[in-house]
């Protein structure tokens, strides 16, 4: 497997600060995107530690006879413990959380996918967008019982409202799951700065072409700013031979 990859970040046009982070790894095995909260320095710090978290504890683990699910688990897992050991060191960030969602590409395994809170995977394949995870929100769960309408969603006021993050020490939904993956896929790990600015249809349209990974990726910036770039926005591109 061959993957091309490329990612950015931008604060927004309202915030004079930037609270997302991302990683990606040099040889193609992993990809993280971080959307921390709980203020300016909080929210930075929870996304950092998150991304350094993960990252270091897969690099240290990636020969461990687990598998790549068990292994992602644990990885968000002890992301998890790291911050909130931090709010009990630092109470002035003890409101502090980060979402997460990562890609591990492991030989001789399936990809899989692990994320908790909103930010979202996204993979296009051929001519068709398809979100991967499923946010962690009230909202979500009101869609998905037929409660509320995409629409309604867009402009509920609890649309923020998170049913799970990172930094509780009452962690109860980290989701895992097998990632199918076919000759020119293109993978696409956002923040909620993305998504709260472009409906899918719009990031399609930004994504769809087989234009440099580099080029789309500031597209989709440059996209989520026009249309009013109120959120923290990072992107994640990578695309997929075989």
């Amino acid at each position: 497997m061959k993957l091309e990859s490329t990612g950015c970040t931008d604060p927004g046009l309202i915030r004079a600060y930037n609270q997302d982070s991302y990683y990606i790894d040099p040889t193609g095995r992993f990809f993280i995107v971080a959307d921390g909260m709980g203020g300016h320095a909080g929210g930075e710090e929870a996304s950092r530690i998150a991304t350094q978290e993960i990252r270091s504890y897969l690099e240290e683990n990636w020969q461990s006879p687990e598998s790549a699910s068990k292994l992602l688990e644990q990885a968000l897992d002890t992301a998890n413990k790291a911050i909130v050991q931090d709010q009990q060191e630092h109470p002035e960030r003890a409101d502090m959380g980060t979402t997460a969602v990562v890609v591990l590409i492991r030989e001789a395994e399936s990809p899989v996918c692990g994320h908790v809170g909103d930010s979202r995977l996204y993979r296009l394949r051929q001519s068709q967008l398809q979100q991967i995870t499923e946010d962690h929100t009230w909202i979500a769960k009101a869609m998905k019982i037929g409660d509320i309408t995409a629409e309604e969603a867009r402009v509920h006021p609890y649309r923020h409202v998170l049913s799970s993050c990172l930094g509780r020490e009452d962690l109860n939904q980290i989701d895992i799951k097998p990632l199918d993956l076919e000759n020119g896929d293109r993978l696409l790990l956002c923040s909620d700065g993305l998504t709260e600015e472009l409906i899918d249809k719009q990031i399609f349209e930004q994504i769809k072409d087989a234009s440099p990974l580099e080029k789309a990726a500031h597209s989709l910036i440059e996209a989520a700013n026009s249309a009013g770039g109120h959120d923290n926005i990072t992107v994640v591109l990578v695309s997929v031979s075989l």
